[in-house]
């Protein structure tokens, strides 16, 4: 991996009472049937499983809306090599809003902006950040995370390319394009975060097969070098970068469409699977 600028010593801030109220909020929306879903205002799952799965997704990280979800681009060494692009010197980041955020089960809705051979799986292991971090050292890094969860960095290619103006934010900022659960494990039972098998499955083919050991710039360095000069909020979600196997790179390539089903799978912490449709 590569070696990052020294930090700036900063003291921690406690968590902000708001987002405590929300953690409780979600917790007990979860609590009457609906987690994310019923949130959202649509229909909410009605296995008790599935109700089960959003409560304690809700209770422990509060996802729903969190402060920032930072995402990691071109961070695996296969994943570089399959795209022709150099490694990066220094982390590549960008932003999804909090209504790209979906729990499991939930539909990946392709909207009609969206070109119907361009939207890509990217299987990724998601941060949460549990106290405020600013100017952290990357040997107190991981003091800072709360917890780990599966997450799925949906993309639209041609955003991302020809449509996205040189950046690549607008192919991910898609409602729904957040898929994150199913549980959240806490970090003491992740004592290393960058030993841990990844995959993604789409309609019962593994497309994705991996290990969070050929990440560039580790969980540590992640949260080392975004904490720099920048307030990393309770709740903050960091997409940590897709390992080699994604649709685009393939030949022919492979995109998801209305009636597929997406896996992704992370050791130690479990499958989170999503249906694709049609945006209304």
């Amino acid at each position: 991996s590569h070696a990052l600028p020294s930090p700036v010593p900063f003291p921690p801030t406690a968590m902000p009472a708001p987002w405590s109220a929300l953690v409780r909020s979600l917790a007990s929306a979860a609590g009457n049937g609906g987690g994310l879903q019923h949130l959202a205002g649509r229909p909410a799952a009605s296995a008790v499983a599935q109700r089960q799965q959003h409560r304690r997704f809700a209770a422990l990280a509060g996802l729903e809306a969190p402060p920032a979800i930072y995402c990691i681009g071109l961070n695996y060494k296969k994943h570089a090599a399959e795209t022709g692009m150099p490694e990066p010197r220094f982390p590549i980041f960008f932003f999804k809003p909090p209504t790209t955020v979906i729990g499991p089960a939930d539909a990946i809705a392709i909207p009609s902006v969206c070109h119907p051979e361009e939207v890509d799986y990217e299987a990724e292991l998601a941060v949460i950040i549990g106290r405020a971090a600013k100017n952290v050292s990357e040997d107190e890094a991981l003091d800072y995370v709360s917890g780990y969860t599966v997450a799925n960095d949906v993309s639209a290619r041609r955003w991302q390319g020809k449509k996205g103006g040189g950046q690549w934010c607008r192919s991910k900022v898609f409602d729904t394009f957040c898929p994150l659960g199913p549980r959240v494990v806490p970090a003491s039972e992740i004592p290393d975060p960058n030993n841990l098998g990844i995959s993604c499955t789409l309609n019962g083919e593994v497309l994705q097969q991996s290990s969070t050991k050929d990440m560039i710039f580790s969980v540590r360095q992640l949260i080392a070098f975004l904490s720099q000069g920048t307030t990393l909020l309770p709740g903050t979600v960091i997409l940590t970068g897709t390992p080699e196997g994604v649709g685009f790179t393939r030949k022919p390539p492979i995109y998801l469409k209305p009636g597929d089903s997406v896996t992704v799978a992370i050791e130690g912490i479990g499958e989170l699977t999503n249906p694709v449709v049609a945006a209304e």
